[in-house]
C-alpha cells in the first residue's frame, strides 16, 4: 500500500488499514522519527472514560436521572 502526503503535509491512511484497525476520524497518534525515511506511527490509547458522556448523552430516554437526596459525609469517622 501507499499514500501520498499532501500539500498541507498530511498522510492518509488506507481505508484497507483504518477498517482492519477501526481507526476513526479524531484519533490521535504519536510519530518518532527512526531514521532517514523511516517512521514509526502508534496510536495513542484512549482514556478510561472517553467517550462516556457522549454514550450517556445518547440515552433514548431523557431524564432518566433523578438525584437522591442523601446524608452528608462530611460527618462519617466522628463517631
Amino acid at each position: 500500500m501507499s499514500t501520498t502526503v499532501s500539500t498541507k503535509g498530511q498522510i492518509v491512511l488506507p481505508a484497507e488499514i483504518r477498517e482492519q484497525d477501526g481507526i476513526e476520524p479524531g484519533q490521535e497518534f504519536d510519530i518518532e522519527r527512526i531514521d532517514c525515511g523511516e517512521y514509526r506511527l502508534v496510536r495513542r490509547k484512549k482514556r478510561p472514560n472517553e467517550g462516556l458522556i457522549a454514550w450517556l448523552e445518547a440515552c433514548p430516554e431523557k431524564d432518566w436521572f433523578v438525584p437522591i437526596e442523601s446524608e452528608s459525609t462530611d460527618t462519617l469517622g466522628t463517631m
